[in-house]
């Protein structure tokens, strides 16, 4: 046989080692979701690459066990059937025996490894990972005669790996898992090549901000709750309905914490429109109350069975701390709370000297990322704001000028309304000295 024969059959091993590594990398990187919408369209290959996915250390092991055989099969060949010529043509050219035979074996060695390299590992990686779902679909056939023909050594590797992960006390992966990490660099990264706006990305953010807050962080507090007493005559009720701008009121008896109902404005409206006295009573509707620590996510739920969207928010004693609507839980996600709102009305001012000027009802976890510092939101904190931040930190109520200091950050109370922390100016850490 010619050597230009010889040549030809080291590259088709290598090519066949360049289709085993691009079929691994495309079948393991392919993101279930889009193989699943491709299948359900139609595509038969999707559909077997799913099916491979299903079981990964099986059909990793028959890979394996192709790339294992490919790579023995190209070094045996090429040493046998390239190194003795290529030594006979350097013996011809005038250098020696002993200097042309370990010569030759090292050019034949290092051109097989370079073309495995590239032709075998490097190009059909960088084909897999440009379209991982495309190539998926087109490799899983014939993947999945090779996983069939490979069955009984892939499942004896497959065994044996399982037994040493068990050895070693490590916890075999049931299958892929996402961090919420990960979402995020997906996120700005989408964000980033152009394929989210900068509004998306900010709604995809609030909403997994909203997912971690508690009910605290997106209630209304007592404080700025409008409510309506019972006891109140015709004049006062008509004024709070015209100077305040809410649709539904909490009704109590003698204090806030007294409350038996929630009353319509449009209700009022029309009674006081059609000329017929204001009967507080007969137009309130049922109050539910919800715990302060109850998850957010959970109050949609009690929220979207509420006729009202309206619930009362109870501390551990029966004490009112706030209401939660509708509107609470969209704020937090798009306005109110959310960056473009938060910044258009100062909430988060940056300053010419590098500080901050801060809004003492920031929430933690947007503070944390709009600063840029992950290690202001403690996963274990019993505080939704800056101000209960503050608050938890110096244990105390603080005075105008006081500075807190956390986690390198210097805080210093620049406004108070009454006992309440207002503004607040941050200063980062100073940068660490190299060496």
């Amino acid at each position: 046989m010619s050597l230009g024969f010889d040549i030809a059959v080291v590259v088709v091993l290598l090519l066949v080692n360049g289709w085993f590594a691009m079929s691994e990398l495309a079948i393991v990187s392919s993101r279930r979701a889009r193989l699943e919408g491709m299948a359900a369209e139609g595509d038969r290959g999707a559909a077997r690459a799913l099916r491979l996915a299903e079981d990964p250390g099986r059909f990793l092991s028959a890979v394996q066990i192709g790339i294992t055989l490919v790579g023995i099969l190209a070094g045996a060949y090429s040493g046998a059937a390239l190194a003795g010529p290529l030594e006979a043509q350097m013996v011809a050219a005038g250098l020696s025996a002993g200097v042309a035979g370990p010569f030759a074996i090292a050019v034949v060695v290092g051109s097989i490894t370079y073309g495995s390299l590239v032709i075998g590992e490097l190009v059909p990686k960088r084909i897999a990972l440009s379209n991982p779902e495309r190539v998926a679909s087109l490799v899983a056939g014939p993947m999945t005669v090779v996983a069939r023909l490979a069955s009984p050594l892939a499942t004896l590797l497959d065994a044996s790996s399982a037994l040493v992960l068990k050895l070693l006390r490590l916890d075999r992966p049931s299958g892929s898992s996402v961090t919420e990490e990960e979402i995020r660099a997906v996120i700005a990264e989408g964000t980033r090549s152009g394929i989210l706006e900068p509004e998306e990305k900010e709604l995809m953010s609030g909403v997994m901000r909203f997912s971690d807050r508690s009910i605290r962080g997106i209630m209304t507090p007592r404080r700025d709750v409008v409510a309506i007493d019972l006891a109140w005559d015709r004049d006062r009720i008509v004024e709070v309905l015209t100077s305040a701008v809410h649709s539904r009121y909490p009704v109590y008896e003698r204090t806030i914490d007294g409350v038996v109902g929630i009353v319509q404005a449009k209700d009022l409206l029309d009674d006081l429109l059609e000329g017929r006295e204001l009967d507080i009573r007969a137009a309130m509707k049922p109050v539910q109350a919800v715990p302060e620590t109850a998850p957010a996510l959970t109050v949609i739920e009690f929220l979207r069975r509420s006729p009202m969207h309206m619930a009362v928010v109870m501390d551990e004693y029966g004490s009112v701390e706030g209401i939660v609507t509708a509107a609470d839980i969209l704020e937090s996600i798009v306005g109110g709370t959310a960056e473009s709102i938060a910044e258009t009305d100062g909430a988060i001012v940056r300053r010419a000297d590098g500080s901050w000027l801060l809004d003492g009802d920031l929430p933690v976890d947007l503070l944390a990322e709009r600063l840029s510092s992950p290690e202001l939101d403690d996963s274990d904190r019993d505080y939704e704001t800056l101000a209960g931040l503050l608050l938890w930190v110096k244990e105390a109520i603080p005075s105008v000028g006081d500075e807190v200091e956390w986690r390198g950050w210097r805080f210093e109370i620049v406004d108070m309304d009454g006992r309440r922390i207002d503004r607040v100016l941050a200063r980062a850490p100073a940068p660490r000295a190299d060496g």
